[in-house]
């Protein structure tokens, strides 16, 4: 048996491959997030004149109005706005389900085997 005293090289190793075993695991959790944390959803109404950008939390980003658009008029022009946005924040949940999805996949088998183990 070894001592604090003597150093633990087995256990170091064993922590060390522990670890590493655990960083290519989260590896693409950290891949994930890095997407998440660059998507934004896109949104277009009144023929393109208007063009919107939301981040994932449904947040405006980005607003384009072509001066064409100043033509429709205040309330045409503000439900173009609104419809832009909504295609936007759609856009946006459909790219994040399509991200959880595919990063989140591997571990939903992970999880099913565990619980195939344990029932």
């Amino acid at each position: 048996m070894t001592t604090p005293d003597e150093g633990i090289p087995i256990v170091d190793a064993e922590i060390n491959r522990l670890l590493a075993e655990f960083q290519a695991e989260t590896r693409p959790l950290e891949a994930l997030q890095e997407n998440l944390n660059s998507l934004r959803g896109r949104g277009a109404a009144a023929n393109g004149e208007v063009e919107v950008e939301v981040l994932p939390s449904g947040a405006l980003s980005g607003l384009k109005i072509n001066p064409r658009a100043l033509r429709l008029g205040s309330e045409a022009l503000a439900e173009a706005v609104l419809a832009a946005a909504n295609d936007a924040a759609t856009d946006a949940a459909r790219q994040m389900s399509e991200m959880m999805m595919g990063g989140l996949s591997p571990f939903a088998e992970e999880a099913r085997r565990f619980s195939r183990e344990q029932g």
